[in-house]
């Protein structure tokens, strides 16, 4: 490229390729046959002088299950990604792929895989397994800097390296697991805490991060969560509008058209709901600090700013669900169909204890769900829509300036509607919540079919009662469905026995860490297994203590020396004592009876064979005696 054009155009506009086809002569003219060894140990020698990295990254979900759910710290790899990319060149036998959504301070990223069990697939394992990584392939911010570029700089310290110490040498090769048990190991799930998860959804109904479900008909804009920690500081915002009459009028409540979110110094995302004739292409905007961008294009899917990063799902192309996440671990999950919205936002345990709003305080305890901005706590009856109305919805609710405990708004503005255009404090939605009590008695046929439509959702019933579209109530109970399914998932507690180390020149036959796992070892051709040839997680999250020592594979030639060397060191140490001491028992017994009988020799006992033939020697046929040499009468 001739210099007058790079200074116009800086882009990339292939991704980086390995040559090592291309390559593979000229390095075997500078570093001989053995050229990939050359390479890796060149990297290896440089990468043990850098600062280690992975304390800083998040722990990987032990499970697919939870990877997918936690929102706010991964997303999916575009390299292994189950509904886009599932051929996973570089991590054969996964599913699906995630990686940390944003750098941490230093620009690492984290990678974690599963395998078609959705288990986590670990590097000391095999060579296909999670592997971090020193630099994030979105760069980090200024971008400029050595080990900030984007794609280039991951390439550089982790895929690069890969190539040479793994893909073009064999798996058991030394350079091959000094790359995966040393340099780049997988961070196992033990420690994980699942996100805690909140909702809001249909007309309008909120499930807060202790559980709490109520009802809350609010005109205007409101705080749904914001943390009242100075050191970590988020807002999540959402703005209702009323929702379009029915066939009989008006309807008295609301929905969801727009979420405004903001990290501590982070870019401000808005997310709306698109008018009804402008769905035909894209069904949500997206503004990042009130400049709207999109994501149909490939290389745009995934875009990341001060702060945060935002993405829509590769196999959707009408924008309908948007993903964002914070450097802080908070993920906000927005969701559209057939013009209605929901909410969910994820935070990580760092929250607890530090969150207000209409998703109230996540401190494990509903008795405090409904906090308000002077800290103080409403005592309020879930079934009396009125009461959570006046005493705590409004509460939240956002204006032009700014309100001590509530903030101000961070919706960008266009043709002059503020807050206040959207705001109406004196609308007064429908407080009773069945829809047997609220509609007419002449009726009875929307009563029916909103039984029929909901089944035990009192949710989806009150939504089709107010407003008698099917549509909305369907979708009310999916998102009420998938808000409760998320958050019954995170809750479960996972135990897992962690790394469980595969002995070099060996392997396992089974992956599983989870209680109950039995995992029987084997050693490659010329190795031999020494030590406990199976081991069992425990349920107390342990792996069980070894009977016979740690397993490690050894060589056969070394295995026969142990074993000759034993055998020598048997004799050396107990034969050949033993041996002294009998002689010089005898010595001393010898001594003995000469000191008192000079005359004394020993007598070197025979065999009864050898007595009766000396016998026989002694009385021969021409002995005419009656007696034998020992004078017994003979027979």
């Amino acid at each position: 490229m001739s210099f007058a054009f790079s200074s116009l155009c800086r882009t990339l506009w292939s991704r980086p390729i390995p040559l090592g086809w291309y390559f593979n002569k000229q390095w075997e003219r500078k570093h001989g046959l053995r050229w990939p060894e050359a390479l890796c140990e060149n990297w290896v020698r440089n990468d043990r002088y850098l600062r280690t990295f992975t304390g800083d990254l998040p722990l990987c979900p032990c499970t697919l299950e939870q990877a997918v759910y936690d929102k706010g710290r991964y997303r999916p790899d575009k390299e292994c990604d189950k509904d886009s990319n599932p051929t996973c060149l570089r991590h054969k036998n996964a599913i699906h792929c995630v990686v940390s959504g944003n750098p941490v301070a230093e620009g690492a990223e984290q990678q974690c895989c599963y395998d078609r069990y959705g288990f986590l697939m670990l590097t000391q394992d095999q060579v296909w397994g999670s592997r971090p990584r020193r630099n994030h392939n979105l760069g980090k911010m200024p971008w400029n800097e050595a080990g900030k570029v984007p794609t280039l700089s991951n390439w550089f310290h982790d895929m690069r390296p890969w190539y040479s110490c793994c893909h073009w040498q064999k798996e058991q090769s030394v350079n091959c697991e000094t790359f995966r048990f040393e340099r780049r190991p997988t961070q196992d799930c033990v420690g994980y805490q699942a996100p805690g998860v909140s909702g809001v959804f249909g007309d309008p109904h909120f499930i807060t991060f202790d559980g709490t479900q109520y009802t809350f008909n609010g005109l205007g804009e409101f705080v749904l969560s914001r943390s009242v920690a100075a050191d970590r500081r988020f807002e999540v915002q959402g703005r209702f509008e009323q929702v379009p009459k029915n066939q009989y009028g008006p309807v008295m409540a609301t929905q969801l058209t727009a979420l405004a979110m903001r990290g501590n110094t982070t870019t401000t995302i808005e997310v709306r709901l698109r008018p009804k004739f402008a769905r035909w292409r894209y069904a949500l905007d997206v503004l990042a600090d009130g400049r709207r961008i999109y994501f149909d294009r490939e290389s745009m899917r995934f875009q990341h700013f001060d702060g945060v990063t935002v993405y829509t799902p590769t196999y959707l192309l009408n924008q309908s669900q948007v993903v964002v996440m914070f450097d802080s671990g908070v993920g906000v999950e927005v969701v559209e169909n057939e013009g209605f919205m929901t909410g969910r936002v994820y935070l990580p345990w760092d929250f607890i204890n530090k969150t207000a709003g209409l998703f109230g305080n996540w401190s494990f305890n509903a008795l405090d769900d409904f906090a308000l901005p002077d800290g103080t706590v409403a005592n309020l009856n879930l079934n009396n829509f009125q009461q959570i109305y006046y005493n705590f919805g409004l509460k939240w609710m956002l204006a032009d300036r700014n309100i001590p405990g509530v903030g101000t708004a961070l919706f960008s503005r266009e043709n002059g509607r503020t807050a206040s255009y959207y705001s109406n404090a004196s609308f007064v939605p429908n407080f009773v919540k069945e829809p047997q009590d609220f509609l007419p008695s002449n009726r009875s046929y929307d009563v029916e079919r909103a039984e029929e439509l909901c089944g035990e959702s009192y949710q989806c019933r009150y939504d089709y009662g107010m407003t008698l579209n099917t549509d909305m109530a369907h979708f009310t109970k999916n998102y009420y469905d998938s808000l409760v399914n998320i958050r019954n998932l995170n809750s479960k507690r996972v135990v897992s026995c962690g790394v469980l180390e595969t002995p070099r020149f060996g392997r396992k036959l089974s992956f599983d860490f989870m209680p109950g796992a039995k995992i029987a070892f084997e050693c490659n051709e010329g190795f031999v297994l020494m030590g406990d040839q199976r081991r069992e997680c425990m349920a107390n999250g342990l792996w069980n203590v070894p009977e016979y020592g740690y397993t490690y594979c050894l060589r056969e030639v070394f295995y026969t020396r142990r074993i000759a060397f034993i055998a020598i060191a048997i004799i050396v140490c107990v034969i050949c004592p033993l041996m002294i001491c009998i002689v010089c028992g005898i010595y001393r017994f010898r001594q003995k009876q000469l000191k008192e009988d000079p005359a004394w020799q020993m007598t070197i006992p025979r065999s009864r064979a050898s007595s009766r033939s000396n016998l026989r020697q002694l009385s021969g046929p021409d002995d005419d005696s009656d007696t034998d040499a020992t004078g017994t009468l003979k027979k």
